[in-house]
């Protein structure tokens, strides 16, 4: 329904006309031999449009078959949701467990298809040893166009069962950085922090970095002016490090002092750092930031900033 009404005006009418047309074609096939029997008009449509669509006569000399094709899919379907349960319950929780579950439902579900396309044709008593043999050398013919598709299944395989990554981890592929939503066969999606989803085949995953394997650091510079005492900084630092944990519930580890950074042209930069999930680091570092100028604030701490200082030389008078 939605599809439909983002249909533009011109697009719905051609939809229209084209199925008028094949619901007539499909009357006259069926229905003209019934209604006028023996007729000239009934012999042209059954010479021409009948033989393609005479449904009666198909349905009437087919229908063991067709009822046994409906067999096979409902019974394969069956068993396909059946396996997908099972799969589903015997899984545990966790990222590597929903990685290797999404696998194996999708090989059950490409099997479950190659099990009712086969058994179907069966049924229609085509010949499905030639018909293996046939669709073996197309596969060998395939492979061979088709090797970047087979590298791609290959590194996706590698990928699961080296535990390289998992749903849900954080990865950092050359200059994009995300998180896995899904390992498939051939690709894997990534969703970047502006909810962006990033499709990339297995064989270009190259040289990842899996940044939530441990927790990661989130670094806050702050600057302090040389004129301060930074034994007395320190000491304010250290004292107040506990209710910067409280005030920040995501850090996991810390946070911690470690030190001057560096001293710069017009102030001296200290170090202030925690761990937190790959996922909160960010925010954290932000969070970090507030409480570091919130407790510069309340002790007067100056935060210096860049400024410019203009020397003006008197004029010399001449006596």
């Amino acid at each position: 329904m939605k599809h439909w009404k983002a249909l533009e005006k011109s697009q719905k009418v051609r939809f229209i006309v084209v199925a008028v047309v094949i619901f007539l074609f499909l009357l006259l096939g069926m229905l003209v031999p019934v209604l006028f029997p023996g007729t000239i008009f009934a012999n042209i449509i059954a010479s021409s449009i009948g033989k393609f669509f005479n449904l009666v006569d198909f349905f009437k000399n087919n229908y063991v078959t067709l009822l046994e094709s409906v067999t096979v899919i409902i019974f394969v379907w069956i068993i396909n949701r059946l396996l997908l349960l099972l799969i589903t319950v015997i899984s545990r929780k966790g990222s590597r467990s929903e990685t290797i579950a999404n696998l194996m439902k999708s090989v059950v579900k490409y099997l479950s298809v190659l099990l009712a396309f086969f058994l179907i044709l069966s049924a229609w008593n085509v010949p499905t040893p030639t018909l293996l043999a046939g669709a073996g050398i197309l596969g060998l013919a395939i492979s061979f166009g088709a090797q970047s598709l087979i590298e791609d299944v290959i590194s996706g395989l590698f990928i699961i069962f080296e535990k390289q990554f998992s749903v849900g981890d954080v990865i950092q592929v050359d200059d994009f950085r995300g998180q896995v939503r899904e390992i498939g066969i051939r690709v894997t999606k990534f969703e970047d922090v502006y909810g962006d989803i990033k499709i990339i085949n297995n064989s270009d995953i190259r040289g990842a970095v899996n940044t939530s394997s441990q927790l990661s650091l989130a670094i806050c510079h702050i600057s302090i002016s040389y004129g301060e005492d930074i034994r007395k900084v320190e000491e304010i630092i250290l004292k107040n490090l506990d209710t910067i944990k409280e005030a920040i519930p995501a850090i996991e580890e810390g946070p911690y002092y470690k030190g001057v950074e560096t001293l710069g042209d017009s102030s001296v930069v200290i170090r202030v750092q925690a761990r937190t999930k790959e996922m909160k680091k960010y925010q954290v570092v932000r969070d970090l930031n507030r409480e570091m100028k919130l407790l510069f604030d309340k002790y007067n701490i100056q935060i210096p900033f860049p400024q410019l200082v203009v020397h003006h030389e008197k004029e010399s008078t001449n006596e």
